[in-house]
């Protein structure tokens, strides 16, 4: 184990996140989310009568389909499991998504179409998985087909430097590959 030993305990819950990107023959690509929730203990729901331990408290998935520009061109959401009946009414708000562009900004107007009781919390935290799992699924598909610049146009800073340490302007990684865009000494 990576992490130190720890302290006796009992495991409760388990949240487990699956994010994953797929290449459509259209052109596009599918981005899914899934999410659950479960708990190691058995407890009473006043809708659902008993959860068993094991069995999701929620279950939830999201679909986007974007462009190669990162637009999100379709949303779709479904809630299988919940707490509560009318969890999943709010599946269709999250067509909202449509139009939006993943990149700076994308969180806070997700935030601002489908916070509070617009949307449902989990979807909405589950966006920000998903939003890295767009671009480590069309990253390596771009770099397959580089975009020609502009005839005497300067170099354009690449959108992730400064995005994480490892990316850092001044650090060693952008030294070697952006060159043209280190801040070090």
């Amino acid at each position: 184990m990576p992490l130190s030993e720890p302290a006796a305990r009992e495991k409760l819950h388990t949240r487990t996140v699956t994010c994953e990107g797929f290449r459509r023959a259209d052109g596009l690509w599918d981005i899914e989310g899934h999410m659950t929730d479960v708990k190691s203990y058995g407890f009473d729901n006043s809708w659902r009568g008993r959860v068993e331990p094991g069995e999701p408290l929620h279950g939830m998935w999201l679909r986007i389909t974007i462009d190669d520009d990162y637009t999100i061109r379709a949303a779709e959401a479904f809630t299988e499991y919940s707490p509560y009946e009318v969890c999943g009414a709010i599946a269709p708000n999250f067509k909202a998504l449509e139009g939006l562009t993943i990149g700076p900004g994308f969180t806070r107007k997700v935030k601002e179409l489908l916070g509070g009781t617009r949307g449902c919390t989990h979807l909405v935290e589950l966006l920000g998985p998903m939003a890295t799992t767009a671009y480590q699924t069309l990253v390596g598909q771009r770099r397959k087909k580089p975009e020609a610049p502009a005839q005497d146009a300067p170099p354009r800073k690449p959108w992730h430097i400064d995005t994480c340490h490892a990316l850092a302007s001044d650090g060693p990684i952008v030294k070697k590959d952006w060159p043209d865009f280190y801040t070090g000494r």
